[in-house]
């Protein structure tokens, strides 16, 4: 299995690119977003790569990171998410996109990618739900306490705020990330004060 290719990019397409490796050249798969950050032709490029063995063909998917080939993988466990269409997916959203997508459940931001319909959308959602940790999150909605107690309610107060930001016109994913940089930066801070600096946020943001 080809896990790494080193060499030079020999071709750009709009859906992926041929890497010359010491004369030989390999036909590899992209997102969008892979395509767009690939170097011009002729210099130096590293790719991780995911290699899929078929009866009929063997297709390489190209990633600027370990971590965008793990996103893929855990795009791909869900029903109805092939390697089309979790390109489509990652050609939509980051690796960081998709993991605050899924921890804000918002459905809306997956409707966005090509092949992605309102019941593959939710079924995303649900199905990585349990397997968030996969993208090693960086931002969490509530900061780590000794108070189980403590935890639960902090976790209540910051679904609350996230859904005032909601009710107020905000998108899912921005609502869950300003919230998360708010109880990052008060762990104590209650629904009232969350929305505040959550306010803050998107004001800072939208500026």
């Amino acid at each position: 299995m080809i896990g790494k290719l080193k060499g030079r990019v020999d071709h750009i397409g709009t859906d992926g690119a041929v890497i010359d490796v010491g004369g030989v050249g390999y036909e590899v798969f992209c997102s969008a977003r892979t395509v767009a950050a690939m170097p011009s032709i002729g210099e130096a490029i590293e790719l991780v790569i995911e290699t899929h063995v078929r009866e009929d063909h063997i297709h390489l998917y190209a990633f600027l990171s370990q971590r965008e080939r793990d996103v893929f993988r855990t795009l791909m466990t869900v029903q109805g998410v092939g390697a089309k269409v979790a390109l489509g997916i990652m050609s939509s959203l980051s690796a960081d996109q998709i993991a605050q997508a899924v921890a804000a459940q918002d459905q809306n931001a997956f409707k966005r990618a090509s092949g992605v319909g309102p019941k593959l959308a939710t079924r995303i959602v649900l199905e990585l739900k349990g397997k968030l940790m996969a993208f090693d999150l960086g931002a969490k909605l509530v900061a780590p306490t000794k108070d189980k107690q403590s935890a639960a309610a902090g976790r209540s107060f910051a679904e609350d705020a996230v859904s005032a930001l909601v009710n107020l016109g905000y998108g899912r994913t921005e609502a869950y990330s300003a919230v998360a940089r708010a109880a990052q930066n008060d762990p104590g801070a209650n629904v009232a004060g969350l929305i505040k600096l959550s306010l803050r946020e998107l004001g800072s943001v939208d500026g």
